[in-house]
């Protein structure tokens, strides 16, 4: 098969980064420093070989561009509340693969200022060690996982705008590079009141260094699905990101741990409204396999 979905969004160039952290008008999501949402101590990593000393010029707070990508075939919204997504509900069993403690900061943009975000709802799902996604029936890849929550969930974030997760290292499929989807919602009470005016949505995925998964595919359960085809550079949905999705990973041994810092424009409507249901790609853009039933 080929890449699962089709990339939407877009990176931002240097005067979009100045101009969003300025003025807080441009549609995009904006990453603060992990473990911390305050301007004045983040540090500025933005898009292009000069964006940061041109931010640091500019006098603009520091945060990091991240590019929107597709939501893709496989989300399944269950409203499964949990931190740990590892267990299959129906069996109690524990998805084999490395362990990764997966930390959100989510934050809101304004003003050229960033500030924590509470009430988000957080929603990350994922394949396993060989590939499969829970709730959907694949008949191009050949799998049929209807009624099973595996590797999904959502936690609503703190007062400090911090949502954990316990997963695991995520395998691989034809045509993808290593990824887990996630997509923020706030107000998370709207969402779970089934309510679609007024809530901000935002979908995107976090991608990791490919020495670091050859190593960790090197072993068991991954080493038996075989060398995988697609690197990060080989991905056009990678290639949209570039290096503003790719998580920084720490040994956690017998696992990883990694924190991802973000914070929405929730003043950009069109960024922030639902994705489209039902058909092909993210955000209405043509392109890439339908979603699976369910």
């Amino acid at each position: 098969m080929d890449a699962d979905d089709m990339p939407v969004g877009r990176v931002l160039t240097r005067r979009d980064v100045v101009r969003l952290l300025a003025l807080g008008s441009a549609g995009a999501v904006v990453g603060c420093k992990a473990g911390s949402l305050n301007a004045d101590t983040a540090v500025v990593a933005a898009v292009g070989d000069s964006s940061a000393s041109a931010a640091v010029a500019a006098g603009v707070p520091g945060c990091v561009v991240r590019p929107e990508l597709t939501v893709g075939p496989y989300f399944v919204d269950k409203q499964l509340e949990r931190s740990d997504i590892r267990i299959e509900p129906t069996t109690k069993a524990i998805q084999e693969g490395l362990p990764l403690a997966l930390t959100f900061n989510v934050g809101t943009v304004a003003n050229g200022q960033c500030s924590p975000l509470a009430g988000a709802m957080v929603d990350v799902w994922q394949c396993d060690a060989l590939g499969v996604y829970s709730g959907v029936n694949d008949t191009g890849v050949g799998f049929n996982t209807v009624g099973q929550k595996f590797l999904r969930g959502y936690q609503v974030t703190d007062a400090n705008g911090v949502a954990r997760f316990t997963t695991i290292y995520p395998g691989w499929y034809q045509g993808r590079t290593v990824h887990i989807h996630f997509k923020v919602r706030t107000p998370a009470t709207a969402v779970l009141a089934n309510a679609t005016d007024g809530v901000y949505e935002f979908t995107s995925q976090l991608f990791f260094d490919d020495a670091l998964s050859t190593r960790v595919f090197a072993a068991a359960p991954y080493a038996s699905k075989g060398p995988r085809g697609v690197m990060n550079a080989q991905d056009g949905i990678y290639r949209q990101a570039g290096s503003q999705l790719m998580l920084a990973v720490a040994d956690a041994s017998p696992g990883y741990s990694a924190t991802f810092g973000l914070g929405l424009d929730l003043s950009n409507a069109e960024m922030g409204r639902a994705d489209r249901s039902g058909g092909p790609g993210g955000r209405g853009r043509p392109g890439g396999r339908p979603r699976a039933p369910g």
